[in-house]
């Protein structure tokens, strides 16, 4: 997935208003930008396979760092412990750590059956959506939709930055996301791992378009 993970960053400010968009794009996106470094670093492996499913010409090989269900629950816990040490706001914290986990959750949801629930010789799991596109593009628009909606009646441009940046961060994303769908295939897993790093640049659009909006609920 990569639509509706951004969506559950977008939905998450209005359950945690005070932590910038940047940082719940972090927090919902941790093991896909995590996962590039791992596979540069020979960590992790992954194998371009075009046709292998519709719209999604990966098989993952092994992810246990990244994706192992186990993992994920202690990157869960660094993130939100960390935010928590930093900030003293349990709330935050925990939208933080159930963002960071909503991410195998709805992987879970597409992926073939690759996710291993722990490091080693664990079952794997996945309910392959992939297997149908139309599912797959209705999961992630959808929940997109949604997360965009809780967003934007959350907060409100403070000016013509942060009207017109989340209409830029919105078309941007719609645009990977498509893509990633219809487009070539990587050439090879290094250029993979290296476009993969590009969406920290996203994560820095929304650190950016945070200063350029506002809570509503601080407007009085």
């Amino acid at each position: 997935m990569f639509l509706a993970h951004f969506g559950v960053g977008l939905g998450a400010k209005a359950a945690a208003p005070r932590v910038s968009l940047g940082t719940l794009f972090v927090a919902a996106q941790f093991l896909d930008l995590l996962w590039p470094t791992l596979l540069l670093l020979g960590v992790e492996s992954v194998r371009i396979a075009p046709g292998l499913t519709p719209g999604q010409p990966l098989q993952f090989e092994h992810y246990p760092v990244s994706h192992s269900l186990l993992a994920v629950l202690g990157w869960a816990l660094l993130l939100s412990g960390g935010h928590y040490a930093w900030r003293r706001r349990g709330g935050d914290a925990l939208v933080l750590g159930a963002a960071v986990l909503s991410h195998w959750l709805l992987d879970l949801l597409v992926h073939y059956p690759d996710l291993p629930l722990y490091p080693g010789s664990s079952p794997l799991l996945g309910f392959a959506w992939w297997s149908s596109l139309p599912l797959t593009l209705a999961a992630e628009f959808v929940l997109f939709a949604l997360g965009l909606t809780f967003y934007l009646g959350a907060t409100r441009a403070r000016d013509a930055a942060g009207r017109w940046g989340v209409v830029g961060l919105v078309a941007l994303l719609v645009i990977i996301q498509l893509s990633n769908t219809f487009g070539p295939p990587p050439g090879d897993v290094t250029a993979l791992a290296w476009s993969a790093q590009a969406q920290w640049i996203l994560v820095v659009w929304a650190y950016w378009l945070d200063r350029h909006r506002q809570v509503r609920r601080d407007d009085a």
